[in-house]
Parts: structure tokens; sequence; C-alpha cells
């Protein structure tokens, strides 16, 4: 079986998901309390008591907000995410894991076996917890490959559980309790969606977490990192496109979107640094393609910056990331004037050879066009190129400093060392090229630099989950195949008939296989005498479980029985009407009950598994295995791989 990581290991991370849960229990504590002094508010017409709920509400009130404050501190303690390598790279976000309550299925479970299976539920016991353990296992994955393989394994072990357990009209009765990532606040939801879509976010958090560990000094680490926030955007993306009506904020369309736009800022920081890695030669050309490089960078983040002070998603996110990424976004656009200037300071002036190429990605370097002399001329001429080079500089100087300033104001941030670091690192650099080509005898007016075009060699992609290479197993294979053994299809008890062999055979056409399906009975033959009527499904043989055999294997069962004749059981799904009917009944059930929908999560089953989505509708479908369907048809003309018995 599969083990999370011990979450009691004392490591750095688990100390913080420790504290973590322990401040979601306690504001989950504090809204018990001010839901039940909220209503007392309401109900009570007496002055006196109505003063003393309004106190004890302010109380309650401010509670909530320390508790949000310590958890804020909690969901920005990067450092503990980081890696340990002695280079400093600027530090990346990384989402805490949503936790959720523990669940005990062995009574529910057990009730619908008996219910709906006509199975005696103490026998599955042994399933049952093992599908507990697995999710008791993924609540603590560890932060690598086999964690998310275990997130994974439950998330597609939860599309049997759904098929197996979930009817469309009919809700199991228990509840999924899980806690917001960043706010810790409580919310829980009857419907296997809200399952699906909290494992889901713990994929992406878990690959956020993957991606900020790795050491971005080497180039296999950066390539693990650009991959793991790909992957983490791609999570993120899918769910919210995937599902709609989240109780929890964290899991709402803007808050995914924020989250999609922040991991493909990260990436697109990463590929920066692979290019400052990859292009160690200080050639002209490769200074301005880091210059933008590096205001693409910019570009991203000032859009994450946007997003994350929109109306829904300000007071949401924690102060110490929108500080983040805004101190970001100024870092880059003074990195990309600082390139732009030591390309044009530093680099030799361009040969006449050189001249068309330089002169080709120049002309695409700036928004606007620099003022002054002509570009060729500019390029060829050193005191031109200088002057241009010092209006960079000052720009990048003074956004050098708006990022200091910035992150002053975030006492989280402070505290991070490393960011302060990189940025007085960036800040000195600038100033020390500015007064390396300051001349004292400069009477001109230092410009105003245009600021340089966004563009980037290798964009960022969205990598959508793959959830079909952690391949599982249906726990509760043994109730038969999902084609008809499942929760939206319901049959009459098994009927056990005892059929005799006349001189043409037993009387009727069999077709397909896991279970077989009776296809025809002749009038007046064995079969029809018995009982047995079309549309049956054989289930046992002379009391053999007879549900995943293959055609031929009941074919060898049924013909080997001797003169004293053979017991089967058949059962008949009720009213070909089937499961349509019972869809419209649930899409009206649920349809405005505000509950967490999974919209297309249903197209995701015929891949996951398109035997048991292909539901036989008894007649009304035709079959995938026979070309024609044998309705009605005289019992001469007898299908392709359908035999007369």
């Amino acid at each position: 079986s599969q083990q999370g990581c011990d979450p009691f290991a004392q490591t750095q991370r688990s100390k913080l998901q420790h504290r973590r849960a322990r401040i979601n229990q306690q504001i989950n504590k504090e809204m018990r309390m001010r839901a039940g002094a909220e209503n007392l508010f309401r109900a009570t017409s007496n002055h006196k008591v109505k003063e003393t709920v309004a106190l004890e509400l302010s109380y309650v009130n401010s509670n909530l907000q320390l508790l949000k404050e310590e958890l804020e501190e909690l969901n920005s303690s990067m450092d503990v995410y980081q890696n340990d390598s002695e280079s400093i790279s600027v530090p990346m976000i990384p989402l805490g894991l949503k936790e959720t309550k523990e669940l005990d299925l062995l009574v529910p479970l057990k009730d619908l076996i008996s219910e709906h299976y006509g199975e005696e539920g103490i026998l599955f016991e042994k399933e049952i917890k093992e599908f507990m353990e697995l999710r008791q296992a993924m609540r603590t994955p560890s932060r690598n490959e086999a964690g998310l393989e275990l997130l994974m394994e439950y998330y597609n072990q939860l599309y049997f559980l759904d098929s197996r357990f979930f009817p469309p009209t009919k809700s199991l009765g228990v509840f999924f309790h899980w806690y917001d990532s960043l706010t810790g606040v409580p919310s829980h939801q009857r419907a296997l969606a809200f399952e699906k879509g909290s494992v889901l976010f713990n994929i992406g958090a878990l690959h956020t977490q993957i991606g900020a560990r790795q050491d971005r000094a080497s180039l296999p680490g950066l390539n693990q990192a650009i991959d793991a926030f790909q992957k983490a955007a791609g999570a993120f993306n899918y769910l919210k496109e995937n599902f709609s009506n989240a109780p929890s904020l964290d899991m709402s369309t803007a808050s995914l979107n924020m989250l999609v736009r922040l991991m493909v800022a990260q990436v697109q920081e990463c590929v920066f640094e692979k290019m400052t890695l990859l292009r160690a030669q200080h050639d002209f050309l490769t200074r301005l393609q880091l210059a933008q490089e590096a205001a693409r960078v910019e570009d991203v983040y000032s859009l994450v910056h946007q997003t994350m002070t929109q109306a829904h998603v300000k007071d949401y996110v924690p102060f110490s990331w929108t500080t983040m990424v805004h101190v970001k976004s100024e870092h880059f656009k003074a990195l990309s004037h600082y390139f732009a200037a030591i390309a044009l300071c530093d680099c030799p002036v361009a040969s006449d050879a050189e001249l068309p190429e330089q002169e080709k990605a120049f002309i695409q370097f700036h928004i606007t066009m620099p003022e002054g002399p002509s570009l060729r001329i500019l390029l060829q001429d050193p005191e031109e190129r200088r002057k241009l080079g010092k209006a960079h500089l000052k720009k990048a100087i003074m956004k050098h400093e708006e990022a200091m300033r910035i992150h002053g104001l975030c006492k989280i941030l402070r505290k991070m060392d490393i960011l302060q670091e990189v940025l007085s690192f960036a800040h000195k650099r600038s100033l020390s090229k500015y007064s390396e080509i300051d001349h004292e005898e400069d009477f001109f007016e230092t410009g105003d630099a245009p600021d340089i075009h966004p563009k980037t060699h290798q964009k960022p992609e969205i990598k959508s989950p793959n959830f079909s290479q952690v391949k599982v197993t249906d726990l509760f294979h043994r109730l038969g195949p999902l084609s008809v053994f499942s929760a939206k299809n319901k049959w009459y008890p098994a009927r056990r008939v005892h059929l005799m062999r006349g001189e043409n055979g037993f009387g009727f056409t069999l077709r397909g296989d896991s279970p077989v399906l009776i296809a025809g009975v002749i009038p007046g033959g064995c079969a029809a005498e018995a009982g047995l009527k079309e549309g049956d499904y054989i289930i046992s043989v002379n009391g053999k479980d007879c549900k995943w055999s293959k055609h031929a294997e009941v074919v060898q069962l049924l013909k080997s029985t001797g003169e004293e004749g053979v017991e089967i059981s058949v059962i008949t799904l009720q009213g070909s009407e089937g499961p349509k009917a019972a869809d419209k009944k649930a899409a009206a059930m649920s349809s405005g009950s505000g509950m967490l929908k999974s919209n297309k999560e249903n197209s995701r089953k015929s891949l996951m598994n398109s035997k048991s989505a292909s539901t036989l509708l008894v007649w009304s479908k035709k079959s995938k295995r026979s070309k024609k369907s044998t309705y009605g048809i005289p019992f001469t003309a007898v299908g392709d791989n359908e035999a007369m018995y």
C-alpha cells in the first residue's frame, strides 16, 4: 500500500504543516462561535443581550484576523521550501497543501453495497479500509515524484468510487471537509467533485513546492523547476476549466486565474536564469537578448500584480505575495535597462561586417525609438553609445531603488535576507557601472531611455495533468463490470433459474462478455420455459461467479452440463430507459444548488475506462461488438459474434 510521508517527522516543513493544521482547527472553532453569535444577535430583541453578543462578535472577529495573519506568515515561509545550495537564487512562491479532515467511509459504503448491490457489505471491509488508507496517505505526500503519484493514484481511484457509490439522484450522506490553502477557512460539501477538485489543487501545490526547492544555479535544476511550475500552472488551469462553484476561495475562478499567471511568471523567471547560465559569451547580441528576456519577466510579473490587486483577490492573497510579485516586476525592469546599458557600453563598436545584423536586432529592441542620431551612427559611435547607455543605467538605478523601497514595506519580506541580498547586489552593480561611465565633463542632460521590447526564446507552456500515467485498478472490482454494476444502474434482485438442455440446445442466443448478455430467447425453447428473458445478464453458472467471464468461458460452463441441467443466476436492469432518465433528474437536482460541479469531468471517464463508460443500454444502443442489432431479427440470422445455444 502507498505511504504518505510521516506528517509528524519533525522536518521544518512538517512543523509548518502541523502549525497550519492547528491554526486551521482554531479558525474552524472561531467560525463556529461566530456563526452561533450571529444567529443569537439576529434572534434576540433584548437590548442588553444584543450588546453582549456584539462585543463577543468583535472579539471573535479580531481573533480570526490574528489567526489569518499568523497563517499568512506561515504561507510566506518560502525559505523552508527553497533549496540548501550556497548560490543565491531569488526565492519563488510555493503553495501550502490544503488540509482535510479524516473520513470514515466504512459504514456508508457497507450499507450501500448491501442495499444497492445486494452483496454482503462485510465482505468488502478489506477494500473499504484499503481505500481509506490511501486517502490517509495522500494527506501528507512526500515532496517528489512519489508524492505526486500518490495524489494521482487517489484522484484516479475517486473516478471508480464515483461510478460505484455515488448515484446521480442520491447522496452518500458523507461530507468532505477541506481547509482553504491560504486563509485556513473550512468548507465542506457532499459532492465528490469537491474532493476531486481539492486533490487536484494539491497536485498543483505539490508541483509548486517541488519547483521552489530545485537548485536553480545548475541547468538540470532549472529545467526541473521550469517543468514543475509548468505542471502546477496546468493543474490549476485544469481545475479552473473543469470544476465550478467551488465552496472555498482558493478554488474560485479568480484565484485559480491568479495562480496560473503566477506560475507562468515563475517559469518565465527561470527561463531568464537559464539564459544567463547558457549565454556566458558577452557579445552585443547576447546582451540585447538578456535585456529583452528580463523585460519579458517584468511584463508577466506586472500582469500577476494586476491580477492580485483586483477586487475579488486583493483581500485574500497574502500581502507578502503581492509585494514579492511587485518587487520582482520592478527588479526585472531594472535588469532589462542594466543589460541594455552593458550591451552599449561594454561591447566593442560594430564592425562593417557585423553592422547589418546588429542594426536588425537593435531596430526591434526598444518600444519606441531612442532620440538622437540614426541607429547606424549610434552603433558605430562610442560616445553616442555611452550617452544612451548612461540613460539606461539611470533608469535601472531608479527601478532598483523602487524595488528596494517596496520590499521594505512588507514586514515578512524584510526578514528574507536572500531577496534583500539579490536586490542590493543588483543595485550596487548598476551604481558602479554608472560611476564608471560617468565623465565629470559630461554637460549633457541624461535623456530618458525608452523601455525595452519584451521577447523570450522559450514561451512557458501550461502542462495539463496526465492522469493516465498512474495506472490504478478498481479497488471494488469484485462488484462486477462497471458497464452494468454501477451506482447509476438499478437492477431487479438476481433470479436463479434451473435449465435443462433440449434437443435444440438451451434455446437462447448470447452476446458479448463481462457480463454475458442473453440476446434472444427462442419462443417455446428451454430458456423461455425456465423464465429467461431477452436482456438478462448471466452472473453465475452452477454457483461460479461469471460477472467478469468472457463469452467463451460462459459457453464452456454451459456446454459441460450433463443430464441434471444447470443452475444459472441472472439479473435484469430496471427500465431500459435506464440511466438516461436518472441523469436528467440529477441534472435538475444539481444545477441550481450551487454545489461544486465537475463539468467536463465526465468526458474523462471514457478515456479512463472506455469499457465501463459505454453502459449497454439493454437494447436501445447498438452493441459496439456486433455489426447488426439483433432486435427483432428472425433467429436464423444470428449476428456475427452472437451464437445460438
